[in-house]
């Protein structure tokens, strides 16, 4: 599955995550109290999830949407996206 980032010190990057749950914050445990990226939502196809999309944590819902779309991580992905639980 891939992590796609939106807005913050690291906008527009990509990794890995192993696993077939992504994770509701990234990085998953910092131990500092840092402000971490929250999951917004992730990319289905079939039953598989395939991206992940991780927001900034002052980025509004309606922004990250707005970019996620301009970027194209559904069709890039072919899958549908859901609002995280």
């Amino acid at each position: 599955m891939r992590a796609l980032f939106v807005g913050g010190t690291v906008d527009n990057s990509e990794l890995d995550l192993e696993g077939g749950v992504p994770p509701q914050h990234y990085p998953p445990n910092t131990g500092s109290g840092a402000s971490r990226y929250r999951l917004h939502h992730i990319g289905r196809r079939d039953s598989a999830t395939v991206y992940a999309v991780y927001a900034a944590p002052d980025l509004a819902d309606g922004e990250v949407e707005r970019v996620a779309d301009e970027r194209g991580y559904a069709r890039r992905f072919q899958a549908e996206p859901q609002l995280s639980a």
